[in-house]
């Protein structure tokens, strides 16, 4: 979703324009986009988009993941492709745009099923619709929600309780690394 504040207006020639059609030009830029994209990531079926941003200062931030882990030099790659059709198309006739391809970040929550199946067997944190949150070890993943193992207590009083959380129950869930 592109970062777009609703409901504050922005002076345009003789009148005043709401930014909701800011909001649906950047909504067709990222369609474009998403489909310069899939061009792009056809060769590769391990990688795959996660997400794209489009701030008002014509920043493009898009999110790749792969299912065995995203190399660098596979971000810089895609970045030079991209920014080479975004310019060809004439997405920002002006040229007045910046582009950046990275992996989501470890801060950032799952979005896609695919990166639950990823992160199977690492620790996670969820948090639920209901405002509870339940961390453990992320132990399956089906079609309609996940599997935590959380482990309670320590030494002889520790015990795993299994959860089974369906994807609806979910507000965000997140990687928690551990030292």
């Amino acid at each position: 979703m592109p970062y777009i504040c609703f409901g504050q207006r922005i002076s345009e020639g003789n009148g005043n324009v709401p930014f909701s059609f800011i909001a649906m030009a950047s909504e067709t830029q990222i369609q474009v986009i998403t489909g310069m994209l899939q061009e792009l990531l056809q060769p590769d079926p391990d990688c795959f988009l996660v997400d794209i941003w489009i701030k008002p200062t014509n920043n493009i931030r898009v999110a790749l993941d792969a299912d065995n882990g995203l190399a660098i030099e596979k971000c810089v790659s895609i970045n030079r492709r991209l920014y080479k059709q975004i310019e060809e198309a004439a997405l920002y006739p002006d040229g007045n745009f910046s582009l950046e391809v990275s992996s989501p970040g470890l801060d950032e929550p799952l979005k896609m099923h695919r990166q639950y199946i990823k992160n199977i067997s690492r620790p996670v944190e969820v948090l639920l619709q209901d405002g509870g949150s339940v961390a453990g070890v992320l132990t399956a993943v089906n079609e309609s929600g996940i599997e935590i193992a959380e482990t309670i207590g320590k030494n002889k009083k520790k015990e795993v309780v299994q959860h089974n959380i369906p994807f609806i129950n979910i507000k965000s869930t997140k990687i928690q690394i551990k030292f």
